[in-house]
């Protein structure tokens, strides 16, 4: 039975948080703004799967170079803080 009236509780809460916003126009603005951003995504051409293989082979790679070269600038600055150091 306290389980049975935990979830009463909560979904009273829900309830009336829900009417608020209802009342105060959060809902609709909401609803809107999920109706508008449908449209514009209609609106957009998709990739083709070769188009999409393709940019995902380039962002791969230029993530790797962008890592090495940073590891590559990190080990040299190392050995220069090193050679300063002592």
């Amino acid at each position: 039975m306290n389980d049975l009236v935990k979830t009463l509780i909560w979904l009273a809460i829900l309830g009336i948080a829900f009417g608020v916003l209802w009342y105060l126009g959060y809902v609709a603005r909401f609803a809107n703004y999920l109706r508008e951003t449908r449209e514009e995504l209609r609106k957009c051409t998709w990739p083709t799967w070769d188009e999409l293989k393709g940019s995902t082979v380039v962002v791969t790679v230029a993530t790797l170079l962008l890592g090495f070269f940073t590891a590559l600038v990190d080990f040299i600055f190392a050995l220069f803080a090193r050679h300063i150091m002592g």
